[in-house]
């Protein structure tokens, strides 16, 4: 069979065929009395074999080693090939990322194209001070998804900080997409989730901060509930307290007790969250002090009553901090 026709049969063109007879992949087995290449059937079904493998991704050297070389293994080969085929669609997939990014920004021209690639590109700079100097200016001009991609791996505490702020200032969709970083199971992750939400406004994110008051995560728990509290959220409460008790954040959290404390009823609950903890045998020494002190910051009766009891607690420390706290709501 000719050249022509074996073209025209395999799909493979004249050129192509020339090329790999020049390599020394598929060489005709005969001539022409003109001089013309003649395939035999063996030939065709060879230059089916090396499309075959060139369809795997291998290269014409590859493909020249798997055919004639008695000795090749075709397992380290492929294992190789699947390594760089992850490779190769893990790049094509964030090049696909960056460019939907760059079209929900609806650019109305190539600067404005440039610009959102400019901003991106720098959110992923090896220089902190690059990527925070982007997350500033980032605020309505990528979108929130980045902004949240960049949180949630961000592990300087001066960008992080500057990427909450841009997050709490950007459009919707950022609550729904911590939520997933919630669920992480990279414990940094959660973290830095919990604090973005904790910045941020509106119901939605405070919906999600209160679902996260029962996660396992106890740090996540813990800037929840801050969070709540400060939104005069009164089921933050329990958490709160166990805050003070761990002495992660007492500090913060007694602060935030004293805010949802300003309604009598209110106070009077929170009087009696921390009267409960202080009479349990597993509270030690200085977890009961931590909670005696929260007192202070508790108006009402109720917790005036918890610390006139405390006047005679076994505790000596306990019982001086009692009678100061009420010494200073008498001159109060």
């Amino acid at each position: 069979m000719l050249i022509g026709e074996v073209a025209r049969r395999s799909g493979v063109s004249a050129r192509m065929l020339r090329h790999y007879e020049s390599l020394g992949l598929v060489r005709p087995s005969g001539r022409t009395g003109s001089g013309y290449r003649e395939y035999s059937g063996e030939d065709i079904q060879r230059i089916f074999h090396v499309e075959s493998l060139r369809a795997t991704g291998l290269s014409l050297r590859e493909i020249g080693r798997a055919l004639d070389d008695p000795g090749f293994t075709p397992s380290a080969l492929v294992d190789d090939l699947i390594r760089r085929t992850r490779e190769r669609i893990a790049v094509e997939s964030e090049l696909l990322t960056r460019l939907r990014r760059v079209h929900a920004t609806d650019p109305a021209d190539w600067e404005d194209v440039l610009h959102v690639i400019t901003l991106l590109g720098a959110l992923g700079s090896k220089s902190a001070d690059a990527r925070q100097r982007a997350a500033l200016a980032s605020v309505d001009e990528v979108p929130v998804e980045a902004l949240v991609e960049a949180a949630l791996g961000e592990g300087d505490p001066n960008v992080a900080g500057a990427l909450r702020w841009a997050l709490a200032r950007s459009g919707g969709g950022g609550p729904a997409l911590l939520a997933e970083g919630l669920g992480s199971p990279v414990a940094a992750v959660r973290e830095r989730a919990v604090r973005s939400l904790a910045e941020m406004p509106g119901g939605e994110a405070t919906a999600l901060l209160r679902n996260a008051l029962a996660s396992p995560d106890a740090v996540v728990r813990g800037y929840a509930a801050l969070a709540l509290g400060t939104r005069g959220e009164a089921d933050a409460v329990p958490v709160l307290v166990d805050l003070v008790v761990a002495g992660t954040n007492d500090t913060d959290a007694a602060d935030a007790l004293s805010l949802l404390a300003g309604e009598d009823a209110a106070a009077d609950r929170i009087a009696a969250e921390l009267v409960d903890r202080l009479a349990r045998d597993t509270t030690g020494a200085s977890a009961r002090g931590r909670l005696t002190q929260a007192l202070a910051g508790v108006p009402g009766a109720g917790s005036s009553r918890a610390l006139q009891e405390l006047l005679h607690d076994e505790d000596r420390a306990v019982a001086l901090t009692a009678a100061y706290l009420l010494q200073l709501r008498d001159v109060g």
